[in-house]
């Protein structure tokens, strides 16, 4: 036994290394589209625009329409094939990338990477069948803390190739790290999971899934998803106009939530650590009214120490929110289905990730820039109303299960009844 758990801490250390890298490498590229399209050919400022749009949006919409499917299919052939199909799917469309010369082939190969990807969800699915059920929340937080690491090296890295090499050697530097990741998941990862067929460890035991069960929480990530992105498209115009800073000092404040999730994730994992659902759900609730506060902070600070802290402390915020709906929904699951409710949460978040950025270019087109942050506190507020209505209102969420977390305990979220029948 004790020879299991330390192969699967081992396994989870190399999965958070392996998000880390290929994260990070695919970030590396992401703020420079726009310059390597405008560079490949005769563009309008119209057709960049476009074409810029497909390049970021795309793969998200690939991705959320495929990714439940993907883990479908890892629930029956498993996580681990999955985990290499995306990798190595990443591998071959950066490669494709950097060979393209034209505009129409580089944004075929940007929907067909997003179409065959999906590595965050296998990693998700993967890692879920390596831990008991009370400890997904956790290791939700800690795949987040993976991903906003890349999130923020990669840039950076990507930058300094970019003006070093170019962009077509920042797309083959990119393949071969997720190659590179590819390669150790294979020979590293362990292909049984111990975890997953024994019930004394705390594993829930096999159930039907029902959309039913997990639809408030997949409405909830959508929200806080959208309430994230949304300022993506207006950043850098608020920085320049409102608060009149240089370039250097508005990608500081652009990346300084990334900074607030990373310290923060690991003590809201431990926080919810073994906590009953409805418990997670009243801190959580008011957490969603703690962004909107401070993203009124924002939208009304214009003295940039006091704007750069409340960014800090809405990235702290944030790191309660997705890993925490992921890891309720993975509960909402045994460890056979994980693929499957896993991928409706990240198709979610994609969905939410591309009404983000919709919502910001409304934003941009329609509001003032000074008043450009109050839809999104407006969001967060209907999130925190949301999931107040989800915890107080009796429904499958409430009624769903008991047995499979631990059995001695009667969850406070379900009517006293249900734990005599």
């Amino acid at each position: 036994m004790a020879v299991s758990v330390i192969s699967n801490r081992a396994a989870l250390r190399s999965l958070f290394v392996i998000q880390l890298l290929s994260m990070g490498a695919m970030e590396m590229s992401a703020p420079f589209w726009p310059q390597h399209l405008r560079a490949l050919g005769h563009l309008t400022s119209h057709e960049l625009a476009l074409a810029s749009g497909i390049a970021y949006a795309g793969p998200m919409w690939m991705a959320m329409c495929l990714t439940p499917w993907w883990g479908r299919l890892g629930d029956r052939i498993g996580h681990k094939p999955m985990l290499l199909r995306a990798l190595l799917a990443l591998a071959v469309t950066q490669l494709w990338i950097a060979s393209a010369d034209d505009t129409v082939t580089i944004l075929v190969a940007r929907l067909v990477q997003g179409a065959l990807a999906g590595f965050i969800a296998a990693a998700q699915a993967y890692g879920a069948c390596l831990v008991p059920s009370d400890k997904r929340g956790s290791l939700m937080a800690k795949l987040q803390v993976a991903t906003a690491v890349g999130a923020m090296t990669g840039p950076l890295a990507g930058g300094w190739i970019f003006d070093a090499l170019g962009f077509r050697t920042l797309n083959v530097v990119a393949a071969a790290i997720c190659l590179v990741c590819a390669i150790v998941a294979s020979r590293v990862l362990p292909t049984a999971l111990p975890l997953a067929s024994n019930p004394s460890l705390g594993m829930s035991p096999q159930k039907p899934f029902t959309f039913g069960a997990v639809y408030g929480l997949v409405f909830a990530i959508v929200l806080v998803q959208t309430g994230k992105m949304m300022p993506q498209t207006f950043f850098g115009l608020f920085a320049e106009q409102v608060l009149h800073t240089p370039a250097w000092v508005t990608g500081l404040c652009y990346g300084a939530p990334a900074l607030g999730l990373c310290i923060a994730a690991p003590f809201w994992a431990k926080r919810f650590e073994n906590k009953p659902r409805a418990v997670i759900l009243s801190q959580v609730q008011w957490i969603c009214w703690a962004c909107a506060a401070i993203v009124a902070v924002q939208a009304t600070s214009r003295e940039l120490s006091l704007f750069v802290l409340a960014r800090v402390l809405w990235g702290v915020c944030m790191a309660a929110l997705l890993p925490v709906f992921f890891g309720l929904l993975s509960r909402e699951a045994d460890t056979h289905q994980q693929g499957r409710v896993l991928g409706v949460g990240n198709s979610a978040a994609k969905a939410g990730a591309l009404f983000g950025a919709i919502a910001g270019s409304l934003i941009l087109a329609w509001i003032p820039i000074h008043y450009a942050f109050w839809p999104v506190v407006a969001i967060y507020a209907m999130a925190a109303m949301g999931l107040r209505a989800m915890r107080k209102r009796p429904g499958p969420i409430q009624q769903q299960r008991t047995t499979g977390l631990h059995k001695s305990k009667l969850s406070p979220i379900q009517p006293i009844n249900q734990g005599k029948q």
